[in-house]
């Protein structure tokens, strides 16, 4: 476990630039526009050796008929319950308004350290207005500039030596990363809000709440590993904003960074073309998938709906067809936890390492059985084969003329390697190589 950080206050006042700082990343999203921020963010800081998690959080707004702001207040509360230590950031360049005086009586009420951080402060002029932020009543008070760092050195000095000393457990780097994926609006934040059992990401029938790709750990029933939730991905003809650009580039590097992907589809929409092109980005970086088909309680059925649709799906995914497929009705809480159960199986999948004895004992023979084709007369011979130091599985089959090979045998030895070994939901990269 960790130390807990919130970043709190209202919007557009630097609190996901700020973030960004603190985790040495631009992992939070930071535009101009305020409000960008909707759901809490999690990562990771260390400072001076001591190591703290910690949440940038959406915009404080009070009054608001907005159905997001009325969500991001539930968020802000749920962060200030979860953070061991609150920073409340204010702009140095506006004085104190009674947004700021909201935050302030809502924190004066917890028993959390809180420290008062007035940021933009980076003109002597601006020294002025931040002293009146004393009148809020919480000290101590530092005056900072997120964008240049000035001032920061003094203010994470005196928050690390507040923090509760906690033994370092396994770092959130060497977990696990299952990452959900999809088009938007077909039910990932409300899968991880069921997996969690509580609100974490905010949900509405609004496609496209989620903007951040946002990591959360789980520990449960011997299962330990990162859970990220990204924003949908659209076409691109459908991307109208900035913001949403920057999204599925997250979303995208979500996938690069993580170990398993849970590719969740609407099962009243069926595996479109844009299911297709995610499938793809996730096959492509080399990454466990597990598909989810979701909202399965709203189809009819048959006896044989289940694997007709099953059928439907692997059709669309060959020649790479051997993927593990959960039909799910989150808002039931249906095969919720089946689905993690078979996620962390394609995960063992995929570190899954084979000896070099008994991959030849196991395929020569095979070989020897079914050759390549000769091509010009020639004849192909595969002499040894080994499988890679990769950080997903390949092998490297050594023979006297690889470029001869065809595709066709190419499948045909991958099909047998899933023949003997358990690959489920893993793709598998053969080379075949000058001996």
């Amino acid at each position: 476990m960790r130390n807990i950080v919130a970043i709190v206050g209202r919007p557009n006042v630097g609190k996901s630039t700020f973030f960004n700082r603190l985790i040495g990343e631009r992992l939070a999203i930071v535009d101009v526009k305020s409000g960008v921020t909707r759901d809490r963010h999690y990562g990771i800081s260390n400072w001076n050796g001591v190591e703290f998690s910690v949440i940038d959080t959406g915009g404080w707004v009070c009054g608001s008929d907005d159905i997001f702001e009325e969500e991001i207040r539930k968020q802000v509360a749920f962060a200030i319950d979860e953070a061991d230590a609150i920073i409340f950031m204010v702009d140095g360049t506006e004085g104190i308004t009674p947004l700021d005086e909201d935050v302030a009586e809502m924190l004066r009420h917890t028993n959390k350290r809180v420290l008062l951080v007035v940021n933009k402060v980076d003109n002597p002029a601006y020294l002025g207005l931040a002293s009146d932020f004393y009148k809020i009543g919480i000290e101590p008070l530092y005056c900072i500039s997120s964008i240049n760092g000035s001032g920061t050195g003094d203010l994470l000095d005196d928050l690390v030596a507040g923090l509760k000393k906690i033994p370092l457990e396994l770092k959130t780097s060497e977990l696990p990363k299952f990452t959900i994926v999809g088009r938007p609006n077909v039910g990932k934040s409300s899968f991880i809000n069921c997996v969690l059992g509580e609100e974490r990401h905010i949900v509405t029938p609004i496609p496209g709440t989620t903007r951040d790709s946002i990591y959360t750990p789980y520990k449960l029933y011997g299962l330990e590993f990162l859970l990220v939730d990204t924003a949908g991905l659209r076409k691109k003809g459908k991307i109208y904003e900035n913001i949403e650009f920057y999204s599925i580039l997250r979303s995208i590097r979500a996938i690069e960074n993580s170990d398993v992907c849970l590719l969740m589809i609407d099962a009243c929409q069926g595996f479109e073309s844009q299911d297709m092109n995610i499938f793809r980005i996730i096959e492509n970086n080399r990454k466990g998938v597990v598909i989810i088909v979701n909202k399965w309680d709203l189809i009819k059925k048959t006896n044989n709906t289940l694997k007709e649709y099953e059928s439907m799906i692997k059709s669309k995914l060959e020649p790479f067809s051997d993927v593990p497929i959960v039909f799910t009705s989150v808002i039931n809480k249906q095969r919720v936890f089946k689905s993690l159960q078979i996620a962390m199986e394609v995960f063992k999948n995929k570190n899954l390492r084979i000896s070099t004895h008994k991959l030849n004992e196991i395929f020569l023979p095979i070989i020897e059985e079914t050759p390549p084709p000769m091509v010009k007369g020639k004849k192909i011979k595969i002499k040894y084969i080994t499988q890679l130091p990769t950080s997903f599985p390949a092998f490297g089959f050594f023979c006297n003329l690889p470029q001869y090979i065809p595709d066709a045998y190419k499948r045909f030895i991958e099909n047998k390697i899933r023949e003997n070994f358990n690959f489920s939901g893993v793709p598998i990269e053969i080379y075949f190589r000058k001996k």
